[in-house]
């Protein structure tokens, strides 16, 4: 079972393509850097329509970073690396807003049966 953290940004920032542009340039390339970590995923908004009432929320990206278990998740925590990308972001566009950050296992719970070639015509 894995676990991924996820960094939240509820935010407003007046430069948005800047600070996009900061976060992949400068601040990916640290965070890669961290001890355990297997995959970084940046996830963006998209313009969609829902035909159901919903609450679309307003991030402006969400970060999720995979580790294989907890014990190696709290090492990275631990981490000079993990210290070097908090005072790097004190270098990022100034913004408005909240930026969450959270902690979960995953468990797939439902698995396209094509994903592992088991569908026919696969």
């Amino acid at each position: 079972m894995s676990v991924s953290y996820f960094v939240r940004y509820d935010i407003e920032v007046a430069d948005l393509e800047g600070f996009m542009r900061r976060y992949r340039e400068v601040h990916v390339p640290m965070v890669s850097r961290w001890p355990g970590l297997r995959r970084m995923v940046l996830h963006t908004p998209l313009a969609w329509r829902d035909p159901f009432p919903v609450n679309p929320g307003k991030a402006v990206l969400m970060a999720q970073l995979e580790f294989e278990d907890e014990a190696t998740m709290n090492a990275a925590f631990a981490s000079r690396e993990r210290a070097e990308a908090r005072d790097d972001f004190k270098q990022f566009p100034r913004y408005e807003g909240a930026v969450v950050h959270q902690a979960m296992t995953q468990h797939e719970v439902y698995r396209a049966p094509w994903l592992d070639g088991n569908e026919e015509g696969a």
